[in-house]
């Protein structure tokens, strides 16, 4: 469920912010594009949104801006202790993708940025069917994360990284769960969701799902 990664994210959680502004060489080409990318996930989104892995509420604020009622999942105390200081509209809780506290209102959308990656693909797929299930027809899943076009491509981003000298970044493509559009479309469509994929930058692709009727 992709706690295994808390204690990353609590140690991240004060220089997060300055990595997605590209002051990490090594993670520049990730983030690329960042606000744009967290723009779009918002623009998709509809109604009352629940935003899992909601870190430092970069995205939390644009939903906000919005006029989206926003319900935040966070599993990282020390992501939860940056967004509170922002003092940000919404309902803040501690959870992850699967396990989290029930939202007191029905949900027409599920947004996240950077972050479905931190669960296996059985995990993947266990939150989609969980989803498919919180969400009426006509309901969204918008995600914008990594994800490989395939298995080639998966390894052309390996071999780019490890030319470049960017160990850190490599040995996190090597251990979290980074999946391709063949799996994930596969697990959304078994799930009752019609897909669309769009790329963001090199790393990203905008993931957004209808609930189908």
């Amino acid at each position: 469920m992709g706690r295994e990664f808390i204690e990353l994210f609590d140690n991240w959680s004060e220089d997060y912010d300055q990595t997605v502004a590209g002051h990490d060489e090594q993670y520049r080409e990730v983030f690329e594009h960042y606000d744009h990318i967290l723009q779009t996930v918002a623009s998709r989104s509809q109604g009352t949104v629940v935003e899992f892995g909601v870190g430092t509420g970069n995205l939390t604020e644009k939903l906000i801006a919005l006029g989206r009622q926003v319900y935040g999942v966070e599993p990282s105390s020390g992501m939860r202790g940056q967004i509170t200081k922002r003092g940000l509209a919404f309902t803040l809780l501690d959870g992850d993708f699967i396990q989290f506290p029930q939202i007191g209102a029905p949900v027409d959308s599920i947004v996240s940025t950077y972050a479905f990656h931190h669960l296996t693909d059985a995990e993947k797929e266990e939150a989609i069917a969980l989803y498919s299930k919180l969400l009426s027809s006509g309901g969204k899943i918008v995600f914008a994360d990594t994800v490989y076009r395939d298995a080639d491509e998966r390894e052309l981003i390996h071999a780019s990284a490890r030319e470049a000298g960017y160990n850190d970044l490599l040995y996190d493509l090597q251990t979290e769960y980074y999946t391709t559009i063949e799996a994930l479309q596969a697990m959304l469509e078994r799930n009752g969701f019609s897909v669309t994929f769009n790329r963001l930058n090199r790393y990203v692709w905008l993931i957004d799902a209808t609930k189908n009727g």
